[in-house]
């Protein structure tokens, strides 16, 4: 898809929702200990592409390791929907599974080693970006 779309998203209990324009229909599935806990899909987009909705009350921050990544979860529901990632400090990582079932279908999803995270950063990082299959 080459078009760019404007997707809703919310947490479980839809007290934190938000929007992002999507431009690049490519998702990462994450084995660190965190994503893999939370079963967290990144659509990354940049910061101009995101717009909380409302919420803002209701999140809370969680840092862990360098303290980079704000990862950033409902109070009422415990869903985290999107935070800042440590990968992309300037853009925002959202939940591929808390977008709308209508567009969920349109991305590829590619297996990211984040257990290994400082061997393969990289491969996610500026133009080097690769999403194919590995």
């Amino acid at each position: 898809m080459n078009q760019p779309i404007l997707a809703d998203g919310h947490c479980h209990c839809q007290a934190v929702r938000f929007r992002v324009t999507v431009r690049d229909f490519r998702a990462l599935d994450c084995n660190c200990s965190i994503c893999q806990m939370l079963g967290f899909q990144h659509v990354i987009v940049p910061q101009t592409d995101f717009q909380l909705l409302s919420g803002r009350d209701k999140l809370r921050s969680y840092r862990f390791n360098t303290h980079v990544a704000e990862h950033l979860f409902c109070i009422v529901c415990g869903i985290k929907a999107f935070y800042t990632p440590r990968s992309h400090p300037d853009g925002v990582s959202v939940n591929l599974r808390c977008l709308s079932r209508s567009v969920r279908g349109l991305f590829r999803i590619r297996k990211f080693d984040g257990l290994n995270w400082e061997s393969n950063v990289a491969s996610i990082q500026g133009p080097a970006c690769s999403f194919e299959s590995p």
